[in-house]
Protein backbone atom coordinates (compact mmCIF):
# COMPACT_ATOMS: atom_id res chain seq x y z
CA UNK A 1 0.00 0.00 0.00
CA UNK A 2 1.26 3.50 -0.84
CA UNK A 3 1.16 6.05 1.99
CA UNK A 4 0.73 9.78 1.46
CA UNK A 5 1.96 12.02 4.28
CA UNK A 6 0.12 15.35 4.46
CA UNK A 7 -0.12 18.47 6.62
CA UNK A 8 -3.54 18.15 8.28
CA UNK A 9 -3.39 21.73 9.57
CA UNK A 10 -3.08 23.18 6.04
CA UNK A 11 -6.56 24.07 4.69
CA UNK A 12 -5.62 23.47 1.04
CA UNK A 13 -3.88 20.18 1.87
CA UNK A 14 -6.81 19.01 3.99
CA UNK A 15 -9.25 19.82 1.17
CA UNK A 16 -7.26 17.74 -1.32
CA UNK A 17 -6.99 14.86 1.17
CA UNK A 18 -10.76 14.89 1.76
CA UNK A 19 -11.20 14.52 -2.00
CA UNK A 20 -8.60 11.75 -2.16
CA UNK A 21 -10.34 9.92 0.72
CA UNK A 22 -13.53 9.87 -1.34
CA UNK A 23 -11.97 8.94 -4.67
CA UNK A 24 -8.91 6.78 -3.93
CA UNK A 25 -8.80 3.03 -4.08
CA UNK A 26 -7.74 0.91 -1.12
CA UNK A 27 -4.11 1.02 -2.23
CA UNK A 28 -3.55 4.50 -0.74
CA UNK A 29 -3.21 5.25 2.97
CA UNK A 30 -3.35 8.88 4.16
CA UNK A 31 -1.34 9.92 7.23
CA UNK A 32 -1.51 13.31 8.92
CA UNK A 33 2.06 14.35 9.77
CA UNK A 34 0.89 15.93 13.03
CA UNK A 35 -0.17 12.51 14.34
CA UNK A 36 3.11 10.67 13.72
CA UNK A 37 5.44 9.47 16.48
CA UNK A 38 8.37 11.80 17.15
CA UNK A 39 10.89 9.16 16.01
CA UNK A 40 9.37 8.88 12.52
CA UNK A 41 11.76 9.08 9.56
CA UNK A 42 11.86 11.32 7.65
CA UNK A 43 11.36 13.85 10.42
CA UNK A 44 8.29 16.10 10.65
CA UNK A 45 10.02 19.23 9.34
CA UNK A 46 11.09 17.38 6.19
CA UNK A 47 7.61 15.89 5.72
CA UNK A 48 5.94 19.27 6.27
CA UNK A 49 8.14 21.12 3.79
CA UNK A 50 6.92 19.10 0.78
CA UNK A 51 4.46 16.31 0.07
CA UNK A 52 5.86 12.79 0.57
CA UNK A 53 4.58 9.46 -0.71
CA UNK A 54 6.09 6.18 0.41
CA UNK A 55 5.41 3.42 -2.09
CA UNK A 56 4.43 -0.07 -1.02
CA UNK A 57 8.00 -1.14 -1.88
CA UNK A 58 9.38 1.43 0.59
CA UNK A 59 10.62 4.02 -1.92
CA UNK A 60 10.05 7.70 -1.15
CA UNK A 61 8.81 10.16 -3.78
CA UNK A 62 8.32 13.83 -3.03
CA UNK A 63 6.74 17.00 -4.33
CA UNK A 64 5.07 16.85 -7.72
CA UNK A 65 5.88 13.13 -8.07
CA UNK A 66 4.10 12.43 -4.77
CA UNK A 67 1.02 14.36 -5.92
CA UNK A 68 0.89 12.53 -9.24
CA UNK A 69 1.52 9.21 -7.47
CA UNK A 70 -1.33 9.74 -5.00
CA UNK A 71 -3.78 10.69 -7.75
CA UNK A 72 -2.89 7.50 -9.65
CA UNK A 73 -5.03 5.75 -7.02
CA UNK A 74 -8.12 7.48 -8.42
CA UNK A 75 -9.93 7.31 -11.73
CA UNK A 76 -8.59 10.84 -12.42
CA UNK A 77 -4.92 9.84 -12.33
CA UNK A 78 -4.60 10.22 -16.08
CA UNK A 79 -5.25 13.97 -15.70
CA UNK A 80 -2.08 14.34 -13.60
CA UNK A 81 0.32 12.23 -15.70
CA UNK A 82 1.09 15.01 -18.23
CA UNK A 83 2.74 16.94 -15.37
CA UNK A 84 5.57 14.39 -15.58
CA UNK A 85 6.08 14.62 -19.34
CA UNK A 86 9.49 15.83 -20.55
CA UNK A 87 9.42 19.57 -20.99
CA UNK A 88 6.50 19.93 -18.58
CA UNK A 89 8.00 18.26 -15.52
CA UNK A 90 10.84 20.76 -15.05
CA UNK A 91 8.50 23.76 -15.07
CA UNK A 92 5.78 22.03 -13.01
CA UNK A 93 8.33 20.81 -10.42
CA UNK A 94 9.87 24.26 -10.10
CA UNK A 95 6.42 25.81 -9.57
CA UNK A 96 5.51 23.13 -7.02
CA UNK A 97 8.76 23.65 -5.07
CA UNK A 98 8.23 27.41 -5.02
CA UNK A 99 4.66 26.98 -3.78
CA UNK A 100 5.68 24.38 -1.16
CA UNK A 101 8.49 26.57 0.21
CA UNK A 102 6.20 29.60 0.47
CA UNK A 103 3.46 27.52 2.15
CA UNK A 104 5.92 26.13 4.71
CA UNK A 105 7.46 29.53 5.46
CA UNK A 106 4.06 31.20 5.88
CA UNK A 107 2.70 28.48 8.14
CA UNK A 108 5.71 27.70 10.32
CA UNK A 109 8.24 30.53 10.09
CA UNK A 110 8.31 34.15 11.26
CA UNK A 111 11.11 36.62 11.94
CA UNK A 112 13.64 34.20 10.42
CA UNK A 113 12.78 31.40 12.86
CA UNK A 114 10.79 28.27 12.05
CA UNK A 115 8.90 26.38 14.71
CA UNK A 116 6.68 23.34 14.33
CA UNK A 117 3.58 22.84 16.45
CA UNK A 118 3.72 19.99 18.98
CA UNK A 119 2.69 16.50 17.87
CA UNK A 120 -0.99 15.80 18.48
CA UNK A 121 -2.12 12.67 20.31
CA UNK A 122 -4.50 10.34 18.47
Amino acid sequence: MDTLYFDGSCPLCAKEVRLLRRLADRGLALRDIHHLPEAHQPDRATLLRTLHLQTERGHWVTGLNATVGAWQHTRFGWLFRPLLWPGVVSVASRLYRRWADRRFDRRYCSNGTCQLPPTQAD
